[in-house]
């Protein structure tokens, strides 16, 4: 494998309004944020970014709109050294935007919009692309496109890893199936699996899908099963500002660790400490940590 794999994400990309407050709203009224930063976000981006700054080769595939968003969205990517030419822009349809508001524990509420005119033809996805990286990674906000570059992964032997947030379960089920590494949010998880304990619903999801099942629980770090045994691996405490994107950085951590040939274990070792690391800014995956801070950290 090569030093620096070739990576390529697929799925959401939006603009976020991100909002800092002591608490979150319990009903209506007027709150006044104490901090606000807009960024280029979604779950596919945001994992993209985090691979890039960690080291990776990365390529984005996604649909934003042809406004001005959309141009603020490709200047901040690219300016990541993330590779944007196949980020599709549709005329008349707004690039998607998510308000977020962050309380003083770092919990958010996330109310993401999506235009409907982005459409869901995946067929422009180019097999070229999909086929000579060494590993790709979707989530769920785009299934056709998500299905579309797993399925051409898988028959180049590729690695194909599923981000598989919360989302329709019939959704989710038909790329787990495809997926060769699948990481489940523990909502996702315990929704898909019908079960209310995480590990209860690893050791369902392990008997149902052939590929590798992970399931990440936030501050309790992430649960699989290897070699017959169930495992788990806490992240390093921090003093949590801002828990917005990491699970994203988690899953763009994790997949360019397997890329370049660490082991399960190693691989969810530097994707927690890289998740950890991005909770302690606020910004979302402003915070995102490069390689050498996860090393650090690694090694205390």
């Amino acid at each position: 494998m090569s030093p620096s794999p070739k990576l390529v994400f697929s799925g959401a990309a939006t603009i976020d309004m991100i909002f800092s407050v002591d608490s979150l709203p319990t009903g209506p009224g007027k709150i006044m944020p104490k901090a606000m930063v807009l960024a280029a976000h979604g779950m596919a981006t945001s994992a993209a970014i985090a691979a890039r700054r960690l080291g990776g080769d990365v390529s984005l595939i996604a649909r934003i709109g042809n406004d001005l968003m959309g141009d603020q969205f490709l200047r901040e990517v690219m300016g990541e050294g993330v590779d944007c030419a196949f980020v599709r822009r549709f005329d008349g349809v707004a690039t998607p935007l998510s308000a977020v508001v962050v309380d003083a524990a770092g919990e958010r509420l996330v109310l993401p919009y999506y235009d409907k005119g982005l459409g869901a033809d995946p067929s422009w996805i180019p097999e070229a692309l999909v086929q000579g990286a060494d590993a790709v990674q979707v989530d769920v906000r785009w299934p056709e496109g998500a299905e579309r570059v797993l399925s051409l992964a898988c028959e180049a032997g590729k690695i194909a890893v599923l981000d598989a947030d919360v989302g329709p379960v019939d959704v989710i089920d038909r790329l787990a199936k495809l997926a060769t590494h699948t990481v489940f949010s523990a909502p996702a998880a315990l929704k898909v699996a019908e079960r209310d304990s995480v590990v209860e619903a690893l050791a369902v999801l392990t008997a149902r899908y052939a590929g590798f099942i992970a399931i990440t629980d936030g501050a309790d770090g992430c649960y699989w099963q290897e070699n017959g045994a169930r495992c788990h691996l806490r992240p390093p405490r921090v003093d949590a500002i801002d828990t917005l994107a990491a699970g994203d950085v988690f899953h763009g951590a994790f997949t360019l660790a397997i890329a370049e040939g660490q082991s399960i274990r190693e691989a969810i070792a530097f994707a927690n400490v890289a998740a950890a690391l991005k909770c302690k800014t606020f910004g979302g995956r402003l915070g995102s940590p490069h390689r050498d801070a996860v090393i650090a950290a690694l090694a205390d």
